[in-house]
C-alpha cells in the first residue's frame, strides 16, 4: 500500500498473518485455531485449508490496535467527537486541533486513523487473495469469507472517504504497484464500496457464522448499504434496505439504555468482542475517570448537552458527571467498563437498529412519507422515556429537523455520525460557525498524513493543509 513499514516484508512473508492468530484468545473463541501456532509462516501454510485460513479471518476481526480492527483504539470517535459539536477537551494535547480546527498533517491522530484502516485494509486484502481460487478450500467457503471481508472492506472505505475526501482505492497486496496509487475520486470509492456489499449479499444469510454478532451476517451487509444510499441520497434504496432489516432482520430495541451496549445485545447487527490484554472497548478508557480522583479526557460539549430534554433517559444513563476543584464535568458514558474483567460485559457497537430506524425515517421524511418518518422518531424516543411527548411536526423541513436532532441524542459518540451529518447535511458551516471558533469549508476534511505523502508522492493535499 502506502506504507512502507507495512509492506516492506510482503515478498518474504506473503501474507504477513500469523500474527493474527495469535490475537485471538482475547477474542472469546471467535474462530478455533490450532494450538501452538508456528512462529512463522508464508501464505501457503496460512492459507493450507480452513483451519488456517479461519485464523487469518478471526484476525481480521481483533480487537487490537494496529494487529486486527482499524478502530479499536476508539480514536474515531472522540477525533470526530472534536471536530463536531459533541466534545472539547481536557488536556492541552495535540487533539485539541481538532476541536479548534488547527489540524496539520503532522498530527498524530490524523496519521493513526489513516494507516490502522489501510493496515487493515491489507489484512482484509491478503485474506481475499489468500482464499480466491484455493482448491485447497471448498467453494462455498471461499464465497462466505469472500462475502464477510468485503462487508470490512467497504466499512474502511466508507470512513475514510468520509474522514479525507478522495482515498486511495487499493484492492491488491502487491507493494509494487500500491505503493504508489494516487487518491481515487469519492464517486468511485463509493462504486467500489456498493459494489463489495452488492457481492456480499449474494453470499450472506441472514445466520451469523459464529457465535455473537461479530462476523457479518446478510443484514450487516444491507444496514451499511443503507447507510451508503442515505449518505449519496439515495432516498429509495436507503428506505427499502432500512425497511428490510427492521422487519425481516429478528433485531429488536433493548428496552433498558444500559443494556444496549452489553454483549449479546438484541438490537446488535454488527458488534465486535472489545476485551484485550489491556482494556475492554475503547469509548470507555477514553471517556470514563481513570480513577476517583480523576477528571474525564473529553467533555461533552453544552451544545450537546442542552440537546437532550430533561426527561430524557439516554441523559441520565448514557452521560455522567463528576465534579473536580469545584467544577461539574459531564462526559460520555454509553460504554461503562475500564476494567477487562468488569461485568456485565461490553462489546464494541459497530450497527445497532436504532441507528437503521433513523435512516429509515431520514429516507422516508425525504420521500414525502412523513407519517412514516414520524412513527419511527417517535419508537427511538419513546425507547428514551419519551413517549409522553411525542414530536408531531407537518412540514418536510420540520420533520427533517427532528429526525436529525433525533440522531444527534441517540447516536452521540458513536462512528462519527454527528461529524458526518453535519457535512452531508451540508449545515456544518451554519451549525458549528455559530457555536464555535475556527471553522471554515476546508476543515470538512482531515488532512493526508505528511509522512503518507512522504512515502507516496502521488498523494495529493486536502485544501488548506499544504
Amino acid at each position: 500500500m502506502i506504507m512502507k513499514k507495512i509492506f516492506s516484508d510482503i515478498n518474504k512473508i506473503a501474507t504477513g498473518l500469523l500474527f493474527i492468530g495469535l490475537t485471538l484468545a482475547s477474542c472469546k473463541k471467535l474462530i478455533e485455531i490450532p494450538a501452538n501456532p508456528p512462529s512463522s509462516i508464508t501464505q501457503e501454510q496460512q492459507f493450507a485449508d480452513s483451519l488456517t485460513s479461519m485464523s487469518a479471518v478471526a484476525g481480521v476481526y481483533a480487537y487490537n490496535t494496529g494487529n486486527g480492527f482499524a478502530y479499536s483504539d476508539g480514536a474515531l470517535t472522540y477525533i470526530t467527537g472534536l471536530s463536531s459539536d459533541e466534545l472539547s477537551y481536557v488536556v492541552d494535547n495535540d487533539n485539541q486541533q481538532f476541536y479548534s480546527y488547527t489540524l496539520t498533517p503532522l498530527n498524530g491522530g490524523i496519521s493513526s486513523i489513516w494507516s490502522y484502516a489501510y493496515q487493515s485494509i491489507y489484512q482484509v486484502n491478503a485474506v481475499l487473495n489468500g482464499i480466491t481460487n484455493n482448491s485447497n478450500l471448498s467453494a462455498d467457503f471461499q464465497k462466505r469469507i469472500t462475502a464477510e471481508m468485503k462487508v470490512v472492506r467497504a466499512l474502511y472505505y466508507f470512513n475514510l472517504i468520509n474522514l479525507y475526501g478522495d482515498a486511495p482505492l487499493v484492492t491488491s497486496i502487491d507493494y509494487s504497484t500500491t505503493s504508489h496509487i494516487p487518491r481515487t475520486p469519492v464517486a468511485t470509492v463509493y462504486d467500489q464500496i456498493k459494489a463489495d456489499l452488492a457481492d456480499a449479499r449474494q453470499n450472506l444469510t441472514a445466520n451469523y457464522p459464529s457465535a455473537g454478532r461479530a462476523r457479518p451476517n446478510l443484514y450487516t451487509a444491507i444496514a451499511l448499504q443503507a447507510k451508503v444510499n442515505l449518505y449519496q441520497k439515495n432516498w429509495q434504496s436507503a428506505y427499502n434496505e432500512a425497511d428490510s432489516v427492521i422487519r425481516l432482520g429478528n433485531y429488536v430495541l433493548e428496552s433498558t439504555l444500559n443494556n444496549v451496549f452489553l454483549s449479546g445485545s438484541t438490537e446488535a447487527i454488527w458488534q465486535l468482542p472489545a476485551k484485550s490484554s489491556n482494556y475492554a472497548v475503547s469509548d470507555a478508557r477514553n471517556f470514563v475517570p481513570s480513577s476517583a480522583t480523576a477528571a474525564p479526557n473529553y467533555l461533552i460539549t453544552d451544545f450537546l448537552w442542552n440537546a437532550f430534554e430533561s426527561k430524557d433517559r439516554r441523559l441520565q444513563n448514557w452521560t455522567a458527571s463528576k465534579v473536580v476543584n469545584g467544577r461539574t464535568l459531564n462526559y460520555p458514558f454509553k460504554y461503562k467498563n475500564i476494567s477487562t474483567t468488569a461485568t456485565p460485559v461490553e462489546d464494541q457497537m459497530i450497527f445497532r437498529l436504532a441507528e437503521i430506524y433513523l435512516i429509515r425515517a431520514e429516507a422516508a421524511a425525504h420521500l414525502n412519507d412523513l407519517g412514516q418518518a414520524l412513527a419511527d422518531v417517535n419508537k427511538i424516543r419513546a425507547r428514551a422515556g419519551l413517549e409522553n411527548s411525542p414530536v408531531n411536526p407537518t412540514s418536510q423541513i420540520a420533520v427533517l429537523g427532528a429526525v436529525m436532532l433525533e440522531r444527534q441524542t441517540e447516536l452521540f459518540c458513536e462512528w462519527g455520525n454527528r461529524w458526518y451529518d453535519l457535512k452531508r447535511t451540508g449545515t456544518a458551516a451554519a451549525v458549528l460557525g455559530a457555536e464555535k471558533t475556527g471553522y471554515t469549508d476546508n476543515a470538512s476534511l482531515y488532512p493526508i498524513p505528511q509522512g503518507q505523502r512522504q512515502l507516496n508522492k502521488s498523494l495529493t493535499q486536502n485544501p488548506g493543509y499544504n
